[in-house]
């Protein structure tokens, strides 16, 4: 009797390696070429030149909360999963073919979280809601959802920027899409674009943010919504620097190497006032929770 439980624990075993290779197998025919088309067409742009930044740490994490939760893997629904998973992988080869790396990109990770449900079940998929939907900010968000989010925001950056230089005392002036500037002209959309970078830039600070509160959901949330506003605040100097450069040191700096520094700056601008901001919020709370005791 215990050598046939022995051999039924031995081919429930080999079963679930059996299924775990099929699962990277199937991974790995899907992840490979949508990645390497993002990685070509779209991390090497300012819109997505923090996304790197984001599978690291997004794979890290999803690393972590694997090995610390409680929750334990069940497969899913076989046939609510199976039916997700066959619909997906169709709707991922007409948009392969088609072309579409926005569409493409979004029902192939679609597709590896269904799977992934399959082989984990929801209650571990739920577990694991923040790395999830953190690592899908690496993917190429649609152009035309981008314009919508950022024109306005453009446009509000760049007279604010003019405005402020202004009352300063530099010769600046705005005129349509242009920044004019002593004898210099900036476009406004060159200006301006690292708020095509908004959506991951807000993610990695999400990430900060998670990590410092994950347990609070008050606090991860009263924080979290200060976000987008650090993230304009951050182009806004990232337009100060280039305007200035552009004043002070010529077209040329600015267009250059010094452009590119300008981009790294809206990064350790947005993470370290996310940071002095939770700092902030910390050190006040702590001091209510003082007072009333």
């Amino acid at each position: 009797m215990l050598h046939v439980k022995t051999e039924s624990a031995s081919a429930l075993h080999r079963n679930a390696r059996w299924t775990q290779w099929v699962f990277l197998a199937g991974l790995a025919s899907i992840l490979l070429p949508t990645m390497y088309d993002v990685a070509r067409l779209t991390w090497t742009t300012e819109q997505g030149g923090h996304a790197p930044i984001i599978v690291a740490t997004g794979l890290w994490l999803l690393w972590r909360e694997l090995k610390s939760t409680p929750v334990k893997a069940r497969p899913g629904n076989v046939w609510l999963g199976s039916l997700a998973l066959v619909g997906l992988l169709l709707a991922y080869a007409a948009a392969r073919i088609t072309g579409i790396l926005e569409i493409e990109g979004v029902i192939m990770y679609a597709s590896i979280i269904a799977a992934f449900y399959l082989l984990v079940g929801g209650a571990l998929v739920r577990a694991l809601w923040f790395p999830l939907i953190y690592l899908a900010a690496a993917l190429p968000p649609p152009d035309t959802l981008v314009s919508l989010i950022t024109q306005p925001l453009k446009i509000g950056i760049s007279e604010s920027a003019v405005s402020l230089l202004y009352d300063l005392g530099y010769p600046i002036a705005s005129s349509g899409v242009t920044i004019q500037i002593a004898n210099y002209q900036l476009l406004v959309a060159a200006a301006c674009a690292g708020l095509n970078s908004i959506i991951t830039l807000s993610a990695i600070c999400l990430f900060y943010v998670y990590l410092r509160h994950r347990s609070d959901l008050k606090s991860f949330a009263l924080v979290g919504l200060l976000i987008v506003p650090v993230a304009i605040f951050s182009n806004f100097m990232r337009v100060l620097t280039l305007v200035l450069i552009t004043y002070y040191m010529g077209e040329a700096a600015a267009q250059g190497f010094l452009h590119e520094f300008a981009g790294l700056t809206v990064f350790m601008v947005a993470l370290l006032s996310i940071i002095g901001v939770d700092a902030l919020f910390t050190n006040m709370r702590a001091r209510r929770k003082g007072a009333i005791s």
